[in-house]
């Protein structure tokens, strides 16, 4: 994994608080960038900046520095940081206005005006006497207060000793306006029978008699446009993020002596018993009480088909009750919940930098600059060779306009945006963007069986031993959250306690039940050798793809009790399209090889060419993982469980089941809503999809800035067709980021 951004001083040993900073003020990715440098100089402090979420995500030992130090020195770089506000009650809150809504009465009007002043300056024919001076009065509230935005932007950044996109724009601008009040004031375009035509290349010789108006209130209204279409695309890109975060229940029902009391969310409290009715939303995690229905679960698996439910069932909060009456007790509230979680994770993602757009900030941070020498070289250059002001004021006007950097800084944080939201909705939680590298190095999936390519959802099919065999095995195995034992616990009814319980992972489990000293495990696990008979059984179900489980009671072995798992319906198309994006897979478990090779051919993979790993205890995941790696293999790890947590940390990509445990799901890079192997194929493919279009767009952001330069250096570029162009440039690389929305599920057939 690529690193984040460095912090001045070492932070190694300390604990790191995070907070979130919602910026204000920035204009391009130059402003982001700065922002970023002013707070990794604090001493321990991490910090990255996005300027498409228009957020700080900072990491800081809270022994050396302070929020209020950190909004402070945002403030310092000449913009505004607020924490983010808490999340309200439940109760109803006006709609904000849109935040581009300022900029569409502004560029409204500076296109209303400019309308008439582009016309008259590039239609001779409608150039009557003393025009200029009705384009003056119609181009000066454009240039000064249409362009005010970029205008205070470059004033804010040259207090500060910095320049940005926007001191390109002020700078080409006012330029324009300020050689057109000298032309019109002093030299000879203020004469009555002035007349103009638009040319692509300036013309020599004309001097005092061409005005720039048109220039300075068109780049206006085009790059007015640009950020108007960036800021209402960059709202679209973030709004799965904010749908997820707002499909959760406003009030619930909640139980108080026999009463049902309507209370805000925010009063809900872990034990608290609360009544769902049919069409209403589950107002948090929790498990059912009483009642039975099916539960609409799309929000959280993209799955349209409801589950049936029933007591003792977990539900999740803004998931929708579609069929009958529920009781359910609390059992995660507020930030703790399944949604709160998820919306953790896909702002982490959001937030974060993928390692291409370090490459696009360092680029931002030296561009303005060096654009800035370009420019002035470009005016000089241009006097000295052909000593006529008009074309070397055009060329330099020119370099400025189309050098603007806002395709570059937008690149790569949009496609994020729109590539996390797409996968919110899909099932797909991307943990950060460097994952997006690590999905498309992958060669090599590792698959666990069980709960991962099965359902994990185990039933006894035989037991073999005493009457006894049963009732003692389910005691022991009463202690374990394994799918083999709660298989046998569910087939046995009440049982006896259990004294001295133990549990070696992956081998088994142990205890003292009724004064008898009972183990209930592997054969490696058994105080004692394997009773031909009972061989006989366990052989016959290895050879059916069943699980055996020993029993030993009193230090012999005693009885056997035979569970099978059922594959997942989708889990071998999933493998199919899993081996079409170029990816080996192999089944890996630490069932018997018997077991093993049965599900492995059920779901199209071959023990006989290596596609299965068997009888792995936890520990040898972890060493197979390091195996392949040191056979230049780059791995995938896919698994649920708390015994996956060791391969997918290893792995260089984890994929968890969400269904699986909060252990898991920390270890891991991706995390899969869906409990099924098609949410796998969806989180590959949607990461390749995303790094191409990030990839797309920052070729296209370099090229255009390295191929127009020079075009506008030479003076081949009219400055009205360099601001057009330059708008142009940012909204297609936020259109084209756009183009994830549209990205489908596998299972779709997409």
């Amino acid at each position: 994994m690529t690193a984040g951004p460095q912090a001045g001083p070492s932070t190694a040993g300390a604990p790191l608080d995070e907070v979130r900073l919602d910026v204000t003020g920035m204009t391009c990715a130059s402003c982001a960038n700065r922002i970023e440098r002013k707070l990794n100089k604090l001493d321990g402090v991490q910090a990255s900046v996005n300027y498409a979420t228009e957020a700080a995500t900072v990491r800081f030992d809270p022994t050396r520095v302070d929020t209020d130090r950190l909004l402070a020195t945002v403030g310092a770089a000449g913009y505004s940081a607020t924490l983010p506000a808490p999340p309200d009650d439940g109760d109803p809150v006006p709609d904000a206005p849109a935040p581009e809504a300022g900029l569409r009465q502004r560029l409204i009007i500076s296109a209303a005006l400019t309308l008439p002043v582009v016309l008259l300056s590039m239609i001779p024919a409608l150039q009557f006497d003393n025009w200029q001076w009705l384009v003056l009065t119609l181009a000066s509230p454009v240039a000064v207060w249409g362009a005010w935005p970029f205008h205070r932007a470059a004033v804010v950044n040259a207090r500060h000793r910095a320049s940005t996109m926007d001191t390109l724009v002020s700078i080409g601008i006012s330029a324009a306006y300020l050689w057109s009040l000298w032309a019109l004031f002093l030299g000879d375009a203020g004469m009555s029978g002035m007349r103009m035509s638009f040319t692509l290349i300036a013309e020599q010789g004309a001097g005092s008699h061409e005005i720039y108006l048109e220039v300075a209130a068109a780049v206006t209204v085009f790059l007015l446009a640009g950020r108007y279409a960036e800021a209402r695309a960059k709202r679209r890109s973030g709004a799965a993020l904010t749908a997820l975060l707002e499909l959760g229940a406003k009030d619930a029902a909640v139980l108080r002596e026999g009463r049902e009391v309507r209370v805000p969310i925010g009063a809900l409290a872990v034990g608290d018993r609360f009544v769902v009715r049919p069409g209403e939303k589950i107002a948090t995690d929790g498990v059912v009480v009483s009642g039975s229905s099916a539960v609409d679960m799309s929000m959280l698996t993209g799955e349209s088909v409801p589950v049936e439910v029933g007591t003792g069932a977990p539900v999740t909060g803004a998931t929708v009750n579609a069929g009958g009456r529920l009781v359910v007790e609390a059992t995660r509230v507020g930030s703790a919940t399944t949604l709160a979680q998820l919306g953790r994770l896909v702002t982490r993602a959001q937030s974060g930098k993928a390692p291409v757009q370090r490459l696009a900030d360092r680029v931002s941070a030296v561009f303005v600059p060096i654009v800035l020498v370009l420019a002035l070289g470009t005016l000089v250059t241009w006097l000295l060779v052909t000593g006529d002001a008009t074309v070397a004021f055009t060329a330099a006007v020119a370099v400025l306009v189309i050098a603007c950097p806002c395709a570059l800084g937008l690149a790569t944080p949009t496609a994020l945006l729109v590539g996390t939201g797409r996968g919110a909705q899909l099932g797909v939680l991307i943990k950060g963007p460097e994952v997006l590298e690590s999905t498309r190095r992958v060669d090599t999936v590792l698959l666990d069986k069980t709960g991962t390519v099965t359902t994990g959802q185990m039933s006894l099919l035989e037991v073999a031993g005493p009457p006894d065999t049963l009732r003692l095995a389910a005691a022991v195995e009463a202690g374990s959250e394994h799918p083999i034992a709660r298989a046998i616990v569910a087939a046995a009814g009440d049982l006896p306690e259990v004294e001295g319980f133990s549990s070696e992972q992956g081998i088994g489990v142990r205890g003292r039940v009724s004064g008898r000293d009972v183990v209930v495990g592997r054969a490696s696990a058994m105080p004692g050798p394997v009773p031909a008979d009972l061989a006989v059984v366990v052989d016959r179900a290895e050879g059916a793809g069943q699980t055996a489980v020993l029993v030993a009671v009193d230090g012999a072995v005693t009885g056997v009790c035979v569970v099978a798992d059922t594959v997942k319906p989708t889990s071998a198309a999933a493998i199919a399209r899993l081996r079409e994006l170029g990816l080996a897979p192999v089944l890996l478990t630490g069932d018997n090889p018997g077991a093993a090779a049965a599900v492995a051919r059920s779901v199209g993979l071959d023990p006989d060419r290596g596609e299965v790993v068997a009888g792995v205890l936890p520990a040898g995941k972890v060493d197979v993982v390091r195996d392949l790696q040191a056979r230049g293999r780059v791995v995938a790890m896919v698994g649920d469980g708390v015994n996956d947590a060791p391969a997918l940390a290893q792995a260089d990509l984890g994929l968890a089941m969400g269904s699986g445990t909060d252990v898991a799901i920390e270890a891991s890079d991706l995390t899969l809503v869906r409990a099924d192997l098609d949410a796998a194929v969806d989180a590959v493919r949607l990461s390749r999809r995303t790094l191409a279009v990030i990839k797309g767009n920052l070729f296209w952001a370099f090229a255009y800035n390295v191929a127009l330069i020079p075009l506008a250096a030479l003076g081949y570029l009219n400055p009205l067709l360099a601001g057009l162009a330059m708008a142009a440039s940012s909204v297609l690389v936020v259109t084209n980021s756009l183009r994830l929305r549209r990205f489908r599920s596998s299972a779709d057939g997409a």
